[in-house]
């Protein structure tokens, strides 16, 4: 009987809500649609592969050779040279105006002493202001010269009658998992845990505080309703709004990004489920502790987004960063999350290799919600 009453209570509760979240149309389409229209929006504008690098040329030499070589910046996808310049004065301008992020400089004289068989040297000018750039674009002036040198030694030894020769190392690469090497292969996963994290949490921050500037706490406190019941019936609207979005966000990465999905998608859902508790849980908690609306979501957005965003190994290597900040990223739940969606999507990785991810994921939920419980108990009468 005693079950049977709390099911009851329970459901009255979620039944309740989900009128509430009917009548706030926007949180219900903050709730279904942002996320995939989020994921739509940032799948597309955030990348981090490197292409299309305009660069410009100052090419003092004005030679054969000097022609050759730059030839070779001219067919690949990673290079756009945006023209020629005449002198420094220029080439600076063209760098500080935007219009190049990254010139080759070919000396005087150039050409004669490449032809000599002297040593020869051409100069790189990479803006710094982002360094990420920078580095990938130098590597890719690097690899084409490289190339470039490989060519004249063959030639040089073909002169001399050595047609064949062995090099000691040769490296073979495979890239297993996204062998294109795609960034959208890592980073919609991420962003669909990112998304969940936020909404779930920001949608279940107003529960609370709602029913206190409604004036309807103080009914819910009048009847014998306890506090794990209010929880458990506050968290079912909202959990079954989270895994709306998991399935349909995760159809759009297959579907509109075609990023592989090799594991299960019911593991994958099953394991969301749990993260979505802990998100949701952490808003209700939050918006327990302020009973304010506009600050519950202001608190929401720095406890969920940033740490989510930042401190999640998403964007930036946790390897990276210093012992204290490493220590504080052990306590995200969407680090662990994150490593599970791309362990499932790409890696067709099953549950039971994820088991220290999973127990981080359950312990966080149940130390959540059973703070939810206490912070709940002292406004309700335990019957």
């Amino acid at each position: 009987m005693k079950l049977a009453g709390s099911l009851q209570r329970i459901n009255a509760i979620s039944w309740k809500e989900w009128i509430q979240i009917k009548r706030d149309a926007r949180s219900l389409i903050l709730s279904l649609f942002a996320p995939v229209f989020l994921l739509m929006l940032f799948g597309y504008a955030l990348t981090v592969d490197v292409r299309h690098v305009k660069t410009a040329i100052y090419d003092q030499d004005m030679s054969h050779e000097s022609r050759m070589l730059l030839e070779k910046f001219s067919h690949t996808e990673y290079l756009d040279i945006e023209g020629s310049v005449g002198n420094y004065r220029e080439l600076d301008r063209v760098i500080n105006n935007g219009d190049a992020v990254m010139a080759i400089v070919i000396p005087k004289g150039w050409g004669s002493m490449l032809k000599s068989g002297r040593n020869t040297s051409i100069q790189l000018i990479v803006d710094g202001s982002d360094s990420t750039s920078a580095t990938v674009a130098a590597g890719y002036v690097k690899a084409i010269l490289a190339e470039y040198n490989m060519g004249i030694m063959m030639s040089g030894l073909s002169r001399i009658g050595l047609t064949e020769f062995t090099i000691p190392v040769d490296v073979r690469s495979r890239v297993w998992y996204n062998p294109e090497l795609l960034s959208k292969n890592f980073i919609i996963p991420g962003l669909i845990v990112i998304f969940l994290a936020i909404i779930s949490a920001l949608i279940a921050s107003l529960t609370i505080s709602r029913e206190w500037e409604r004036g309807t706490m103080e009914t819910l406190i009048t009847t014998p309703v306890r506090s794990w019941e209010m929880l458990a019936g506050k968290l079912v609207p909202y959990i079954f709004i989270g895994l709306f979005d998991v399935v349909i966000t995760a159809c759009a990465g297959y579907f509109v990004f075609d990023v592989p999905f090799r594991g299960k998608l019911f593991e994958f859902c099953l394991l969301a489920l749990l993260f979505l508790m802990s998100t949701s849980g952490m808003g209700i908690l939050i918006s327990a502790a302020t009973r304010v609306q506009v600050l519950s979501v202001q608190f929401a957005m720095v406890t969920t987004y940033l740490p989510s965003f930042i401190l999640s190994g998403f964007i930036f290597p946790i390897e990276n960063m210093p012992a204290i900040i490493r220590g504080f990223t052990y306590i995200i739940p969407a680090k662990y999350m994150i490593f599970i969606a791309k362990s499932i999507a790409l890696k067709g990785v099953g549950a039971a290799m994820l088991t220290a991810q999973i127990l981080f994921l359950m312990i966080f939920t149940v130390i959540i919600l059973a703070v939810c419980i206490k912070k709940l108990r002292l406004m309700l009468p335990e019957n």
